[in-house]
């Protein structure tokens, strides 16, 4: 059946009457969907958090991100139903599919893969193609290179080929901080675009010793911004780090780096671009998290919009947020490669007069790949195909990550290390890439490096008091539910295994943990020793890579014996729409 556009639209998005789609056909004439009236006189192109996915992929969003204080039931902290209601999408819709987790299996048999570089490369073209050359611009928010086995093996330099031929003109970073300096900067000297961020200077020590900057002067490493003529307009453009990198990952990949949100920098380097380089349009693009760049747009001042990433929130509007200056508006555009933002200015008289913003899920289904992507991604992936290939295993369940307190890939994770390291209790990070895989379909090593390939990849053992696990758990609650956004890192909380506890989020600092109970049920005790596995320190370890471990377990077969569970009970948020079927 072919899909008419404004059938498309009306059916299978926003503010539309009910109505059940069939499975939409590849091959079905339907390109027209991607049309975007025509706007302004600036289109800007935003992609984030793709985490090395080249490939189509099922990705299931939340049914848990809780909101606290006044973050409380507002976008991004709503999933399921209120995200629909909030937004106006209808439940059985593919838009629903991709913004939401409600009957996620089923819909993925009827929608398919989201995603896909050599599906995107067709979208952007298209898209670009429309506003006219010299008229459109494409960003990268970070986390481009990391998250695959390839990119892995390849330090990211896949994900540089892949980005040029795209066309990403400038880009922000995380992950890509984990490969350390000079990988980071071999890349760089690779990549057409521009690397920019804003709030990266250099140690005292470094710059005493005269380390690599792009303005030693002052100390920043890194190009803060550019501008570019768009239509006729300065648009000028702000790279913005993740603020934590050397708290969140390994201090040794940036020993010569300080990181941060960098507030004054960061008014004074805009005050710059709207007085001395007059430029029309001021975009940040950041990696901050969507929570911190409310509070980040609230408090400076000259920014028109905030292109957000890292905290992998798939927001179809805008928030705008008032400031003494005016307004910002705030976007996020989600992860894996599902969604391409499309943002129109209207310039006139030297400022943004009028903003129209799309977030797309990209339909891998609707769209043709393109060749030139879909020959370099199979050129890219030919040496590892055939060692990356085999079933592994078949799951009887859905596995996904992405929720605050738990997710079946790091339930199974946690089972694996607890079984084949020998220990009582494991913990697993809660990263928020990995994509999902479906009940039934047989997993490959490929997929299982797509949860664990990073750079820190060993395991552990080590022995923890009960107060030691306890406070570990209060500390990274803390970050994921402190009220002041500045507090938080992103991230999810640390899954859990062998054991269960209460929490309590809108609780007070230290006290939000409670009635830790061991597997077997019997309580906690704060002065036991327990055996403790787990992966990913920022401490270096000498153990197992993790996905030599899990795939061990995988292939023994026992993960269909073993019960899988987070454990985790929730207090005092009852209601809250960051949970699914409340609120």
């Amino acid at each position: 059946m072919a899909i008419r556009r404004r059938d498309f639209l009306k059916y299978a998005g926003l503010g539309a009457a009910s109505l059940s789609l069939p499975r939409l056909a590849r091959g079905t004439d339907t390109a027209s969907i991607y049309d975007l009236e025509r706007f302004g006189n600036a289109r800007i192109l935003h992609i984030t958090d793709t985490h090395a996915q080249l490939n189509p992929v099922y990705f299931r969003e939340p049914s848990v991100n809780i909101g606290i204080g006044e973050m409380a039931g507002r976008p991004p902290h709503l999933v399921g139903r209120a995200f629909l209601e909030h937004f106006g999408i209808r439940s059985d819709s593919a838009d629903a599919y991709a913004f939401t987790c409600i009957e996620f299996e089923k819909s993925a048999g009827r929608f398919g893969k989201l995603g896909g570089f050599a599906h995107l490369k067709t979208l952007v073209d298209r898209l670009r193609a429309d506003v006219g050359e010299k008229r459109s611009l494409l960003l990268d928010g970070g986390d481009l290179w990391q998250g695959t086995g390839l990119a892995n093996v390849m330090q990211g330099g896949d994900m540089v080929e892949v980005a040029n031929l795209l066309g990403i003109e400038a880009m922000t970073g995380h992950w890509e901080f984990t490969y350390g300096e000079q990988v980071l900067r071999d890349n760089l000297q690779r990549f057409k675009g521009e690397f920019l961020a804003q709030n990266v200077f250099l140690t005292e020590e470094a710059a005493f010793n005269d380390a690599p900057a792009f303005d030693k002067a002052t100390g920043r490493v890194f190009k803060p911004s550019m501008i570019k003529e768009i239509g006729g307009h300065r648009v000028a453009i702000i790279g913005q780090a993740f603020p934590y990198v050397p708290i969140a990952h390994p201090k040794r990949f940036t020993p010569n780096w300080t990181f941060g949100i960098r507030e004054e920098e960061l008014q004074k380097h805009v005050d710059a671009l709207r007085g001395t380089d007059k430029a029309d349009a001021v975009i940040l693009l950041s990696h901050n998290g969507m929570d911190v760049d409310l509070k980040l747009a609230s408090r400076v001042t000259g920014i028109d919009v905030i292109l957000g990433g890292h905290t992998h929130d798939a927001v179809p509007q805008p928030i705008a947020v008032k400031n003494a200056g005016g307004t910002t508006l705030v976007t996020n555009a989600g992860s894996n490669g599902k969604f391409l933002a499309v943002l129109d200015l209207a310039i006139d008289k030297g400022k943004v007069s009028d903003v129209h913003y799309h977030l797309l899920p990209v339909y891998s289904e609707l769209l043709k790949p393109d060749p030139g992507m879909a020959e370099l991604i199979g050129r890219l992936r030919a040496p590892h195909v055939t060692d990356w290939s085999a079933k592994i295993a078949t799951p009887d369940r859905l596995l996904y990550r992405r929720g605050n307190f738990s997710g079946p890939v790091d339930e199974l994770i946690c089972t694996a290390l607890r079984t084949e390291l020998d220990t009582e209790i494991a913990l697993s990070p809660g990263f928020r890439w990995g994509v999902t895989a479906l009940s039934g379909q047989g997993l490959t090593m490929e997929d299982l490096l797509a949860q664990t390939a990073i750079t820190y990849p060993e395991t552990y053992v080590q022995e923890m008091t009960g107060a030691q696990i306890k406070d570990v758990l209060e500390d990274i609650c803390d970050n994921l539910f402190n009220a002041d956004p500045y507090y938080q890192q992103g991230g999810d909380m640390v899954r859990a295994g062998g054991l269960s506890y209460t929490c309590t989020p809108t609780g007070a600092i230290g006290s939000r943990i409670s009635e830790l109970k061991l597997h077997n049920g019997k309580a906690l005790s704060a002065s036991h020793r327990y055996k403790v596995a787990g992966w990913a320190s920022i401490n270096g370890q000498q153990g197992a890579p993790v996905w030599d471990v899990v795939g061990k377990y995988l292939r023994s077969g026992r993960m269909f014996q073993e019960r899988l569970g987070s454990g985790v009970t929730l207090k005092g948020v009852d209601g809250n729409p960051g949970i699914a079927g409340q609120g």
